[in-house]
């Protein structure tokens, strides 16, 4: 079974964009955004939700039921190293590493699990409400998407929600179906769902500082379900500041030298 949610039209998002008064840059051509200056391979049976990279090592979560699992992967080959598996129940969703803890999201079971970074070995686990979609860290809270426009900052003792943020365009338009987030120079990257576009949100407002179009990766030419093997998995190597991206089922992973590099405002 496969995630399966209704169809999204990016001709929506690009309307509700320039309805937002967006500024002519973030709908800059990909060339003028990004350039890709390496590639790695990529499991193309993992349907990938979540990713982070430290350490040379990348951390990733993949879902579907009965295919779930957390895992440790070498990115110069793509070798997976360690890997949990999810029950067949569960779904799993996004990523986070803080002090050494990897935080996974499930979809629809309101249950998320804490692993030990170094075996993968589960820790600990916690409850909250709605669906869990994309996951990442400021270094102090756990912030999590659930495919609306609204961001939940959590603690990542007690898991209790400390705030909102609702994500909008410039102009004040909401930005929905958010998914796969990465946390990088006081900004987040989160994947817009079933679109080719990756939005960069000021934390601290909610207003989305760029969009950034992925349409032209080389794995985008490829004949794809609408619904299935899409853009999604962001992860901020620390020490270059590029980004890696893949999609659900590709057999590719992209590195991506940013025009405007992580902290740096668009």
């Amino acid at each position: 079974m496969r995630r399966i949610r209704l169809p999204f039209r990016p001709m929506f998002l690009w309307a509700a964009l320039m309805a937002g008064g967006c500024h002519a840059r973030e709908a800059a051509s990909a060339s003028a955004q990004y350039q890709v200056v390496h590639t790695y391979p990529h499991d193309p049976t993992a349907y990938t939700q979540g990713l982070v990279f430290t350490d040379s090592v990348l951390y990733e979560s993949t879902g579907l039921y009965g295919h779930s699992d957390v895992r440790a992967v070498t990115l110069a080959t793509g070798r997976v190293k360690n890997s949990k598996t999810l029950e067949s129940a569960l779904f799993g969703e996004g990523l986070a590493l803080l002090g050494g803890r990897l935080y996974q999201l499930t979809w629809k079971s309101e249950i998320g699990y804490v692993y030990d970074a170094g075996t993968l070995a589960q820790v600990d686990s916690f409850r909250y409400h709605g669906e869990g979609w994309g996951l990442a860290t400021d270094g102090h809270s756990l912030i999590m998407s659930d495919g609306s426009d609204t961001l939940r900052f959590l603690d990542p003792v007690t898991f209790q929600v400390t705030r909102r943020v609702a994500v909008t365009f410039a102009g004040g338009a909401p930005a929905t179906r958010l998914n796969e987030l990465e946390y990088a120079g006081g900004e987040l990257f989160a994947n817009v769902y079933q679109s080719d576009w990756i939005v960069r949100i000021d934390p601290g407002t909610g207003v989305i500082r760029e969009v950034l179009d992925l349409s032209a990766l080389p794995e985008k030419a490829k004949e794809r379900s609408p619904a299935d093997e899409v853009l999604n998995g962001i992860a901020v190597d620390p020490h270059t500041g590029h980004l890696l991206v893949t999609g659900k089922h590709w057999s590719t992973l992209f590195e991506l030298a940013l025009t405007t590099p992580p902290g740096i405002r668009p």
